[in-house]
């Protein structure tokens, strides 16, 4: 049994070419983000473009549980009347956070100052991930944290009565780290500061001073710092959510090895702390261009044509790149088994540690169809066959992460032999489109039994 239900096993054939317009759902970080801070707000924040897939929709229930009024007026249109910061109502029940680790660490951050209870929870992949990263930061706020053994959920957290601003250096490259200590930041007195050595996803940062906090960014020589200014007013705003590059990423990768495909993603979010996959695929000599570049809602946009690449190289990824595309490193080895020669992917140890350990699920699923994969603690190398040697034929695991199961389901679209994917319910936590947005594109994926 998986954690969404009983598993849905797929299967994904070689396909004519692919070709239209694929309109990939919100973009899911700023989904996440926006009714979060709505619900910190006085007064009311209007939202459209919002993903309603899994993930999001157990945030929303989470801000209600916290009291701020939330409504679905349908079409991706919503709406968050806040409760005001350090204004959350303690929640009459367990939080469920389903499968969504942003969802549940950006919740501990920005209830860890106030002083109310919560318990957390989620499915088996979630409560098998580590809360002390986040945890550990929100403890010098003065909140305190009991869990399961290695700090995993179910886990409950105690609001601290009497926050203090802290200074906190990111240990690792992590956008949910940096944003939960921010958002606990705000209602504590006085300037929270967070250094990264490396810049990750900045839509938090971003979302801030859009909702009137105070907040300062600079680089120097240690890094990244942000200062932010605790105790605003914030200021319900109206958001205008981009499509999700992450989401994206998947058509786009399916066109660049199935021949003859010409597939336009349009309203792309090309925000530079996001866009490092398709920097890596154009290196690798994908016919990937921008089209209609402009600013929407403070966020860089552009169109994406993205087209057959027979010709694909494989490079080595600069290590320093990995924080912009964490969570498209999977399909990206979907593309590299395509290629010719390696491609060498370094400084990814966050991928042991998402959904599932990344690594070792794509590595044991592409050597099952062909692949050479070499691979360690935080590095993998994915050996290229070049287009139209890539055998396919075997079952793979998902693991219950979402990412997993449409990776392997890319993989099928141009090889010898189908690849089919144990469970393809995850899917809908991220991308509840993803199966009919490809099959009108013209993929053969299909659903094994029903």
């Amino acid at each position: 049994m998986s954690g969404h239900g009983t598993p849905i096993p797929m299967t994904s054939t070689a396909c004519g070419p692919l070709a239209g317009t694929a309109k990939v759902p919100g973009d899911k970080s700023i989904s996440h983000r926006s009714l979060i801070l709505g619900a910190m707000c006085i007064g009311k924040t209007t939202i459209e473009g919002l993903l309603e897939g899994q993930d999001v929709l157990d945030t929303a229930k989470a801000m209600r549980a916290f009291g701020a009024e939330v409504t679905d007026h349908g079409g991706g249109s919503w709406s968050v009347v806040g409760v005001g910061d350090g204004g959350f109502a303690e929640p009459e029940n367990v939080i469920d956070c389903g499968n969504s680790g942003t969802g549940v660490r950006l919740i501990m951050g920005a209830m860890a100052t106030s002083p109310i209870v919560a318990t957390f929870t989620g499915d088996a992949s979630l409560n098998g991930r580590p809360m002390a990263r986040v945890t550990d930061p929100l403890a010098l706020f003065g909140c305190q944290a009991v869990g399961r053994k290695g700090g995993r959920l179910p886990m409950t957290l105690v609001g601290a009565e009497t926050p203090v601003p802290v200074r906190y250096t990111v240990p690792v490259p992590s956008a949910q780290v940096k944003s939960a200590v921010l958002l606990a930041g705000l209602n504590a007195p006085g300037q929270t500061v967070v250094i990264e050595a490396e810049a990750t996803r900045d839509h938090t940062e971003r979302m801030l001073a859009g909702f009137g906090a105070e907040i300062a960014v600079e680089d120097t020589d240690a890094g990244r710092v942000i200062t932010l200014t605790g105790q605003p007013e914030l200021k319900p705003q109206h958001i205008e959510v981009p499509r999700d590059p992450s989401s994206a990423a998947f058509p786009v990768c399916a066109a660049l090895i199935v021949p003859g495909s010409d597939v336009l993603v349009p309203g792309i979010g090309l925000n530079p702390t996001r866009a490092g996959l398709f920097t890596t695929l154009r290196e690798m000599g994908a016919d990937l261009t921008y089209e209609n570049e402009r600013i929407e809602g403070g966020e860089p946009v552009a169109d994406l044509r993205s087209k057959f690449s027979p010709d694909l190289k494989g490079i080595e990824v600069p290590p320093e790149r990995a924080a912009s595309m964490i969570d498209e490193y999977p399909v990206l080895s979907v593309v590299a088994s395509y290629a010719q020669g390696d491609t060498v992917m370094r400084g990814v140890k966050e991928l042991r540690v998402k959904e599932s350990d990344r690594i070792d699920a794509m590595a044991v699923g592409l050597r099952a169809n062909g692949i050479e994969v070499q691979d360690g603690p935080d590095w993998w190398i994915v050996s290229g066959k070049g287009h139209g040697n890539v055998a396919g034929g075997a079952l793979c695991a998902s693991h219950l992460d979402h990412r997993i199961a449409m990776s392997f389901l890319i993989l099928g679209m141009a090889s010898q032999n189908p690849v089919r994917v144990d469970d393809g319910g995850p899917i809908a936590t991220s991308f509840p489109i993803f199966e009919p947005l490809m099959q009108q594109l013209g993929a053969q994926v299909v659903r094994t039994n029903k």
